[in-house]
């Protein structure tokens, strides 16, 4: 989809032309909106080709594909027509209710032509014009829209709708350039106004996110209220918004548009806020996350696409910010290198599946359109070896290339990115990979009747089954890959390619509905968040550095990598080491929120995973090791991690406290506390003093609700559902000047229990307040006081402090001082000193440990007396001692 601008890629040429000296910013400003497609003009000039497949074979590339094309076309229409799809094994079409049931894979079975209509725009493009004349009267003449069957609303959307759009904007530019369809006027259009009113009523939700399927003729009165229905898929809702907006502005019809605008401002507003992730399952009536995993494969892929597309289709730059955000989430905790691994949505820096799926193979096709290159050369390029080693990418495969899904139903993601990269750098090298495409499907996958998809992938075993798809995008891609843009029928950058590779004009951005009002609730962009950057493509001159061949260059690192051999993993302190050296990496210096050892153990084999408890558990495969040689290493290294676990530590880690100064205590009661590895260092810095609140939400994931009340405070929040550092973020965000985390393990004491130091993620340098853990009991105990007192003040400090010194300290004048030894004056609150009023003075000493019978070090029993009578230590809010749940089987690293 490069430069799918027409006369905007044009413009972009003529000034790079008349402009030859002036920086990328002098024609970005111009040309805002399309500067992101500017870097593939200036690639395509740059690059050198290499060994150039020439005329004579493209050509003949490009005659087989057609072939090809029509052997799956017209065995379809001999052998399955009206039927949706082809039985290619079997010699007949799939008609649902007569063959046996595959479950929810019928859901895209409608009795309406399916492969037809998601074929149409495909006959146009390769140039079968008569026969595209006689299939749009066939779809107009008997297609209808009633048969008691329920079908997916997302692929009816993509497959069905689309499929009639595309027809129809071809159509029209036929007719207007004389080539063909004279006679058409709107009669396609028609037809999709009629599936768009089908599927309105799914978005009767609570959220607006529409139900996962729907009946042709009931709506949703028929859909069984289970479990199942009240859940949908993150690319199902969220890839459906150009095919609703094109209809709405080509018919002017602004309903469609309306809701589906709604759904993707909900999905926005349910990603993660601070690691910009979505999850694969919604709930769409209450809007929570069902499957928490997030990736750019199965589930979510196409949400993120059409998050882009859409800005580019209609202009909306809301959605091109949306999607700035999503795609540097992406590349900070998904892609790993030419990797895409599927990670926990709150826990981003813990894998969530150990292998990948087939349809991230268009992400790289994205990427270009994005304007990111080297990162889409490389993504490829696994996935062209991934080819090479299995003839075709399988449904899913490990981090170690072996098949962990065998099937392949023709799918087209690989074929797209293979086209779009070729557009982008103009590179033989995918020519070469789409020649491979060809021969395999032609020599593996080609039976009498048309193509038959893959079973397993490792015996060539085949299904009897052909896909829509396979006609409307495999075939489509591959003849635009060998074909040159003079000889194409249609002009293809005046459109832009859906999911289902249907096309959509440009020039709809420049069309609005009657009615159409767009708001977007509750979602604001901040100006300081632009980066010009993420409007245009990088100085390709720099990208290559000079070098001849900008995409061979990326290439040469990784071409060894789905076979085994060594490979260089570079890490993000400058360091790089080589899978067949020595390991860099011992047991002993592990650190579990450093970066580049949690991929050294992942080229081991071994993942990394925070269990709930917060302890972190390793799990080694040997199978997930890039080569025998790590496994071997991964091994070595779990050993050396088990001998040092069952040691007893010569470093332990000193504990804090927090020490509750305020009246009637006035620093008789003291909590052990353990530290953070991130924020200020109370061991370096001054201890911290304020009032405690319970900031909301409790668990401090998400932006603080009750800012008012926590600004200038230090906030409590329960652990667990994102990260130590996350939490410390909200409070710092909301104006905390410390904050406190509490066990949700209940039962734990820092008695029973060993002290540790909370990790972060290696990217914390922004923190500036100090974050202490409490365990259970602890935490408890210091709730029930803040229940109890109106206000309770408490010292985070790295020592006891004496209480003269914190009467001397942090309180006003003597006169103002409680006499804590006297009579029951000794509970009135005393009045609190603000920091400008304190003395500049350094704290004293530590307080000597405490003597046997002593309660508190450095104070007589006189002393202690009156300050219990206040305490009231057998209160029953303060809870009694309790063991800790039996931890004999689990270690803390």
């Amino acid at each position: 989809h490069i430069c799918q601008h027409g006369s905007l890629h044009v413009f972009l040429v003529k000034l790079i032309n008349v402009f030859p000296d002036h920086s990328h910013r002098t024609w970005v400003v111009m040309a805002k909106r399309v500067s992101i497609f500017g870097c593939v003009v200036i690639l395509s000039c740059l690059a050198t080709l290499t060994e150039e497949m020439d005329a004579k074979e493209k050509l003949e590339m490009k005659d087989k594909v057609i072939e090809m094309f029509q052997h799956a076309y017209n065995s379809y229409m001999q052998y399955a027509y009206p039927a949706d799809e082809l039985m290619p094994l079997s010699c007949k079409g799939r008609v649902r209710g007569v063959e046996p049931s595959r479950g929810d894979m019928d859901d895209v079975l409608g009795n309406y032509s399916l492969t037809l209509i998601d074929t149409l725009d495909s006959l146009a493009i390769l140039g079968f014009f008569d026969e595209f004349d006689h299939a749009v009267k066939l779809v107009i003449e008997n297609v209808q829209f009633d048969a008691d069957f329920t079908i997916s609303v997302f692929e009816a959307n993509i497959r069905v709708l689309g499929g009639l759009l595309g027809a129809h904007t071809v159509a029209l530019e036929l007719r207007d350039t004389g080539k063909a369809m004279l006679w058409y006027t709107h009669e396609l259009l028609d037809k999709a106004v009629q599936i768009g009113y089908k599927l309105l009523p799914a978005f009767n939700t609570t959220t607006g996110i529409p139900y996962a399927r729907i009946n042709l003729r009931y709506g949703i009165e028929n859909i069984t209220r289970g479990s199942k229905e009240n859940m949908t898929c993150t690319a199902c809702a969220g890839t459906l918004i150009l095919e609703m907006a094109a209809l709405s502005r080509l018919s002017g019809i602004p309903v469609f548009e309306e809701k589906v605008r709604v759904v993707m401002d909900y999905l926005w507003s349910k990603r993660h806020r601070a690691y910009d992730l979505v999850g694969t399952t919604i709930n769409i009536h209450t809007g929570d996350w069902v499957r928490k995993d997030s990736g750019v494969g199965a589930g979510i892929d196409s949400y993120y696409e059409y998050v882009l597309k859409t800005y580019i289709l209609l202009g909306d730059e809301h959605y091109l910010e949306r999607f700035n955000k999503h795609y540097a989430a992406i590349s900070r905790y998904i892609n790993k290198g030419p990797l895409l691994l599927n990670v926990h949505m709150h826990k981003p820096t813990v894998r969530s599946r150990n292998f990948m799926d087939s349809l991230l193979a268009f992400w790289p096709g994205l990427q270009v359109l994005k304007g990111d290159i080297k990162s889409a050369i490389m993504i490829h390029e696994i996935l062209y070896q991934v080819v090479q080693r299995h003839n075709f990418i399988p449904e899913a495969f490990t981090t170690d290339f072996h098949v962990h899904w065998g099937q392949h139903p023709l799918r087209p993601e690989f074929a797209e990115s293979t086209y779009f990269l070729y557009k982008a750098t103009h590179d033989p090298y995918y020519l070469t990979v789409g020649k491979i495409i060809v021969e395999n499907l032609e020599q593996l996958a080609r039976v009498k009747c048309g193509f038959a998809a893959l079973a397993d992938v490792r015996t060539l075993a085949l299904e009897d089954r052909m896909d829509s798809f396979f006609l409307a995008e495999t075939f489509k891609y591959l003849y635009l890959l060998f074909t040159e843009p003079s000889e194409l029928h249609i002009d293809i950058d005046n459109y832009v390619f859906t999911t289902e590779a249907h096309l959509l004009p440009l020039n709809l951005g420049n069309t609005h509905p009657t009615r159409l009002e767009v708001k977007l609730a509750n979602i604001t962009f901040s100006s300081s968040s632009y980066n010009e950057d993420d409007y245009h493509c990088p100085n390709t001159h720099s990208l290559s550095s000079g070098l001849t061949n900008y995409a061979q260059t990326i290439r040469e690192p990784l071409k060894n990598v789905v076979f085994g051999r060594p490979v260089e993993l570079p890490l993000s302190r400058g360091v790089t080491a080589r899978t067949s050296g020595r390991p860099v990496l011992r047991a002993s210096d592990f650190a579990v929120d450093n970066k580049d050892h949690v991929a050294l153990l992942g080229a081991m084999g071994i993942t990394v995973m925070t269990l709930d408890d917060g302890r972190v558990q390793l799990m080694h495969t040997e199978t997930d090791a890039v080569n025998g040689d790590e496994a071997r290493r991964g091994y070595q290294f779990m050993q050396e991690m088990m001998e040092l676990v069952q040691q007893p530590q010569k470093h332990d880690i000193q504990s804090r406290i927090i020490q509750v100064i305020s009246w009637p205590y006035h620093g008789s009661l003291t909590l052990t506390a353990s530290p953070a590895q991130f924020g200020p260092d109370l061991q370096l810095s001054d201890p911290v003093i304020g009032g405690v609140v319970m900031g909301e939400p409790g668990n401090g994931c998400s932006t603080v609700t009750n800012g008012d009340v926590v600004r200038d405070k230090i906030a409590i929040f329960r652990r667990g559902d994102c990260l130590f550092v996350d939490k410390t973020r909200s409070a710092q965000d909301a104006g905390a000047i410390g904050v406190l985390i509490v066990d949700n393990v209940q039962g734990s004491s820092a008695e029973t229990t060993s002290i540790f130091a909370m990790s972060g993620e290696g990217t914390d340098d922004d923190i500036d307040i100090p974050a202490l853990f409490m365990f259970w009991r602890e935490g408890k105990i210091l709730e029930e006081l803040l229940k109890k007192h109106k206000s309770l003040t408490v010292l985070m400090a790295l020592e006891i402090q004496s209480t003269s010194d914190i009467l001397n300290r942090y309180y006003s004048t003597s006169a103002h001082i409680p006499d804590v030894i006297t009579d029951d004056n000794t509970c009135s609150p005393p009045q609190f000193r603000t920091n400008s009023e304190r003395p500049a003075r350094s704290l004293p000493d530590p307080v000597p440990q405490s003597k046997p019978g002593e309660k508190y070090p450095g104070k007589s029993t006189a002393t202690s007396q009156p300050v219990d009578q206040c305490l009231n230590q057998k209160n029953p809010d303060i809870p009694a001692e309790r063991d800790s749940p039996n931890s004999e089987d689990s270690t803390d690293l």
